[in-house]
C-alpha cells in the first residue's frame, strides 16, 4: 500500500506498507509496553521453549501472573504455546516478531530520512 496522504498537509508522504496490519501491529506493541512481558520475551529470545515453571524462576511474579502476562503476548501474536506431554511450553512466534521489528526498520527508515531533510533545510544558506 502506498497512498498519498494529503489530508494531513504533507504532499508527498508516503503511507508505509507495514501500515496495512495496523490493528496487529498495536496489539504487539501494547503487549510488550509491559515491562514484565518485555523481560519475559527476552527470556524467550535466548531460544527454544520454556515452560511456566522456569519463566517464574526467572521473574519476580507467581506463575499466575506469569500466565497472565504470557496470555496477554498470545492474543497479541508474540508468543504461542506448545504442549509436551502434561506441560505446556511457551516459545516466541517468529513472524509476529519479524513483523515487529520490519516495522520498526521502517519507522527507523522514514526517521532518518525526515531527518537528514531537516539537517539540509538548516544548513542551508
Amino acid at each position: 500500500m502506498s497512498n498519498s496522504n494529503s489530508s494531513n498537509g504533507q504532499a508527498g508522504f508516503t503511507l508505509p506498507a507495514f501500515a496495512e496490519s495496523g490493528d496487529a501491529l498495536a496489539r504487539i506493541f501494547a503487549a510488550l509496553g509491559d515491562p514484565i512481558r518485555l523481560k519475559l520475551v527476552a527470556i524467550l529470545c535466548a531460544g527454544g521453549a520454556f515452560s511456566i515453571t522456569q519463566l517464574t524462576t526467572s521473574t519476580d511474579i507467581t506463575r499466575q501472573g506469569v500466565t497472565k502476562h504470557l496470555q496477554v503476548l498470545a492474543e497479541a501474536g508474540v508468543v504461542r504455546d506448545v504442549k509436551v506431554g502434561r506441560e505446556r511450553l511457551w516459545q516466541l512466534d517468529p513472524a509476529q516478531v519479524a513483523l515487529a521489528r520490519q516495522t520498526l526498520e521502517a519507522i527507523g527508515r522514514e526517521w532518518d530520512v525526515a531527518l537528514a531533510k531537516l539537517k539540509a533545510f538548516v544548513e542551508a544558506p
